[in-house]
């Protein structure tokens, strides 16, 4: 099952921030949350705790369950590249962490809900799958009838974009679309896990 609960908690849990949101109070609160927090000592971890930590830092930074992970997994092995790199690219290519990517939304919550309630079409047509795999050429853009809501008309004003768009996207805040220029290679991806820890957990 997906997580549902407070954002912030994940990122202290998972010792780094994982949304911009969590950045403040992450700072301020840097240890695991709960009653014995300040006193655990991360470093104690043993081999199969780090190994599991990095798997569910993968998982909530781009909010998918466990089931979906796996399923992902599995794809990943069948390619012809490294099986962790290949992982990473596949949920970078879903169409929620590319809306989020692309500053059309504040996190990768609000991305996967503004695709789920078919605010985002591709190509032209509604897609409402936040785990759409986006192909590169493929045109993405927020629906001519969802423009006017307050959390695009920020978006247009480039209010939730990165001070450096990703090179694999083409981005046009104003016209509230971009486009998947080419395959995310592994490198161009910013995301705060050593996804060879992952392939060790899932291969053990």
């Amino acid at each position: 099952m997906r997580y549902t609960g407070p954002k912030v908690r994940l990122s202290r849990r998972a010792g780094v921030p994982l949304t911009r949101k969590a950045v403040r109070y992450f700072e301020q609160r840097p240890y695991p949350p709960g009653e014995h927090g300040r006193k655990t000592n991360r470093r104690t971890t043993g081999d199969y705790g780090l190994r599991l930590m990095e798997k569910q830092k993968l998982r909530w930074y781009y909010d998918v369950s466990e089931r979906q992970l796996r399923r992902y997994w599995d794809l990943a092995v069948r390619k012809s590249g490294a099986s962790g790199a290949e992982l990473v690219v596949l949920l970078e290519s879903r169409l929620a962490s590319l809306v989020l990517r692309a500053g059309l939304a504040p996190s990768i919550y609000a991305a996967r809900q503004y695709v789920a309630h078919g605010h985002i079409s591709v190509d032209g047509r509604k897609v409402d799958i936040p785990s759409y795999l986006v192909k590169p050429g493929q045109v993405v853009s927020v629906r001519e009838r969802s423009r006017g809501m307050q959390p695009f008309v920020a978006a247009a004003e480039g209010v939730y974009a990165d001070e450096r768009i990703a090179s694999y996207l083409s981005v046009d805040h104003k016209a509230l679309t971009f486009t998947l220029a080419a395959r995310p290679e592994r490198e161009q991806i910013v995301v705060p896990v050593d996804e060879q820890l992952v392939v060790e957990f899932y291969s053990r």
